[in-house]
């Protein structure tokens, strides 16, 4: 039963994100005119953000995202006539900081809602605290342990890392790479893998050769030989680092590569140096490439900062652009729990097509997927989609 309502819900889900898109091509069409700045008493919302620590190479990207969307609501009228400010936190990627910070942003400053956190042990931290209070959470992480599913004021903006795992093998299976080596770190890769391994036999594929290195290793061609030796298909990479991709083509690999997600940032291609060739990513943003949905935010981010963005940045300019949605449905005066009930309904934004009502509380699936291939340290769009699982 549970299986029949998970695909009645993805069906409908689907027809919403459809509509919603619909309505979003109408609205290029005919564009809104031009508006005054935002004036009046402003409406404060918090960011919790790993702005520095470990995860800083996700927080700070998100909080670019975050401060465009802001100054763009705001020249535009803010939400209602009323100018968004946000204040600013960094957990300095702590659980223990974030539980401080967020007591401090809920009952200090009195937020309405809260962008972020960057990481899943925060988000769990928090969580408790802020579903209690109704204040939502738009948080850059998947549906984490158990207890998230209790909580539907926290609502997710990247996926949880079974689908980033199926992601991966979902395009293995589909261009018959049945043989694959797997090197991953000893955190990122790890929360992965540990997700991927019950899932092999699903997709078809047999991991002829599991390699670990630790997360500040610097030096990993040991295991990259044993993975190269065992002579597999391709390889699954599942790190934030540039060094294994380095140590691969140290060791003369020629099997394609397919990557997660978070490697694919400039910064970390740029480190990979005469590696950054022939590595697939299932991703979201392809910012050289960006679809219909994306190329405000894309060409907002670059007027901005210079550069290209990826879907660090286009994660966070969503979650304030669906709370000042959320916000315009519940009234600027609505309660929290209002306010969270206007949160839970399909949004289609820069990063993927969401739907805040979905089980998981963010909806993405393997559809959310734009595979993108890097060839000599540039992106391109690949045409290929992976078929929903149970459809092929």
């Amino acid at each position: 039963m549970r299986h029949a309502s998970e695909s009645k819900w993805r069906i409908q889900a689907v027809r919403r994100s459809v509509l919603t898109a619909c309505a979003l091509a109408a609205l290029a069409l005919h564009p809104v005119r031009a508006q005054s700045p935002a004036k009046g008493e402003p409406i404060r919302i918090g960011s919790l953000l790993s702005v520095t620590g470990g995860l800083a190479s996700v927080g700070l990207p998100e909080r670019e995202g975050m401060l465009i969307a802001q100054k763009v609501l705001n020249a535009r009228g803010g939400i209602l006539g009323r100018p968004l400010e946000i204040v600013q936190e960094d957990d300095a990627s702590s659980p223990d900081s974030a539980v401080s910070k967020v007591n401090a942003l809920v009952f200090t400053h009195k937020v309405r809602a809260i962008v972020g956190p960057s990481g899943i042990a925060q988000t769990v931290a928090v969580g408790g605290i802020t579903q209690n209070a109704q204040v939502p959470v738009l948080a850059f992480t998947g549906l984490g342990p158990p207890v998230e599913r209790q909580r539907n004021c926290v609502f997710h903006l990247t996926p949880a890392q079974e689908l980033n795992a199926r992601g991966l093998l979902a395009y293995a299976r589909d261009h018959k790479l049945a043989r694959l080596g797997v090197l991953h770190d000893s955190g990122y890769g790890q929360v992965i893998w540990n997700s991927m391994k019950g899932l092999t036999r699903e997709y078809g594929v047999e991991v002829v050769a599991l390699e670990k290195f630790d997360i500040a290793a610097t030096d990993v061609t040991t295991q990259a030989a044993k993975v190269k030796a065992a002579r597999p298909d391709g390889v699954i990479v599942m790190s934030t680092a540039s060094v294994p991709f380095r140590a691969l083509r140290q060791v003369k690999l020629e099997a394609p590569m397919i990557s997660v997600h978070g490697s694919s940032t400039y910064e970390t291609v740029k480190a990979m140096g005469d590696a950054a060739d022939n590595v697939i990513f299932p991703e979201f943003l392809i910012a050289e490439d960006p679809l219909p949905t994306q190329q405000e935010f894309v060409e907002a981010y670059r007027k901005e900062y210079g550069k290209l963005p990826k879907h660090f940045s286009a994660a966070a300019w969503d979650a304030v652009m669906a709370l000042a949605d959320a916000i315009r449905t519940a009234g600027v005066d609505a309660s929290g729990e209002k306010l969270c009930a206007a949160m839970r309904r399909p949004y289609v934004g820069a990063m993927a097509a969401y739907d805040f009502s979905a089980p998981d509380m963010g909806g993405l699936n393997l559809s959310s997927f734009n595979y993108a291939r890097l060839s000599s340290g540039q992106y391109s769009r690949l045409a290929y989609k992976p078929a929903p699982d149970g459809q092929r």
